[in-house]
């Protein structure tokens, strides 16, 4: 009796999902640290001589082609398991110039996929750039700015900039802000200062126009939890107490369960986040709705053997080529919208 009501109510469930069935459209937003993506040749008034063929890292036409591949194979991969032409958007950073970029996209990985490429040359002394890789099959840009970073108590060693990208995906206004904020051998409020600015950018966007879905994605060198995340950006840690204008941080809790992009000291943080505004929080995916978030990660991006295994397995440690990927893992945030017929 118990095994005929248990079939019972499964068909009963099977035919009312069916008599209901829905269609839905998948996106998904990436970003990766490219972990200094340069050329070979000197770029005028920029400080790239560790990566010239006579530098300190020999960098040599060799290894930069090696370079170019095996970022390209990990960028092909990203939400492939879901979405076969990958990421609507992907922001990256280290990257050097423009050159690089389309370097990258001729690799036979990524020159299928139709990528387009949005980027600015910026104020940074090493002359590493965010950027924006987009498939214009999806992704529909209005404008793209780059927004300087300004901190009143250092005047010297200027910075990367925020890179924003506006436009429209799934029919939605949609803009994303790509970041690279100070290294930590910068302190707290060098970062706070960046937290500060990127959410002035966001809270004009939504003066503007406050139904707008806002991403914002980058290497933080903080982790969801530090000052400038959690405070001065203002990304919070649960969906119930955020607000359709406020950010959402779903990564908190993935590093809380110990899982991160990096790793220091044996100890990973999680400094590579995509968060997004809370009218990405509805329930009914009748528009543009957060669906899951997760760390892309596979066997042969790590250490196998040695000090550092575990670790992502980068370029160079130590003076010694690897012939690796980055320091850093990729993230990809997923969104869903029901499609009307």
């Amino acid at each position: 009796m118990k095994k005929k009501l248990i079939l019972a109510l499964f068909l009963c469930f099977y035919l009312v999902g069916w008599a209901q069935e829905k269609k839905y459209a998948l996106y998904s937003v990436a970003f990766y640290n490219l972990e200094n993506l340069f050329d070979t040749t000197h770029d005028e008034g920029k400080n790239d001589y560790e990566y010239l063929p006579d530098g300190a890292n020999k960098w040599t036409e060799t290894k930069y082609q090696a370079k170019l591949k095996n970022m390209s194979e990990i960028l092909s991969l990203l939400a492939t398991d879901r979405l076969p032409m990958g990421p609507a958007i992907i922001g990256v950073s280290e990257i050097e110039n423009r050159r690089v970029l389309e370097d990258l996209l001729k690799q036979p990985a990524l020159a299928e996929r139709g990528y387009e490429i949005i980027h600015y040359d910026g104020e940074d002394k090493r002359g590493v750039e965010c950027a924006f890789l987009y498939n214009p099959k999806f992704f529909h840009v209005n404008s793209t700015g780059l927004l300087p970073y300004v901190y009143e108590n250092d005047t010297i060693h200027k910075t990367r900039g925020f890179l924003v990208a506006d436009g429209e995906l799934a029919g939605e206004h949609f803009v994303c802000i790509v970041n690279h904020w100070p290294s930590r051998a910068a302190a707290s409020p060098a970062r706070e200062r960046a937290g500060e600015q990127v959410r002035a950018i966001k809270d004009s966007l939504q003066r503007i126009d406050p139904s707008v879905k806002i991403v914002i994605m980058g290497d933080m060198n903080d982790d969801p939890m530090d000052k400038s995340m959690a405070v001065a950006l203002g990304a919070k840690r649960k969906a119930k107490d955020t607000g359709k204008l406020d950010l959402f941080n779903p990564w908190w809790d993935t590093l809380k369960k110990g899982y991160g992009t990096l790793m220091y000291q044996g100890k990973w943080n999680l400094f590579d986040q995509i968060v997004f505004t809370g009218n990405c929080l509805n329930n009914d995916y009748s528009s543009l709705t957060y669906y899951k978030h997760e760390i892309f990660r596979r066997d042969f991006m790590f250490q196998n053997s040695g000090k550092y295994k575990g670790y992502p397995k980068r370029t160079h440690a130590g003076g010694v080529w690897l012939n690796g990927y980055s320091d850093h893992l990729p993230t990809i945030v997923y969104f869903l919208k029901e499609v009307k017929e």
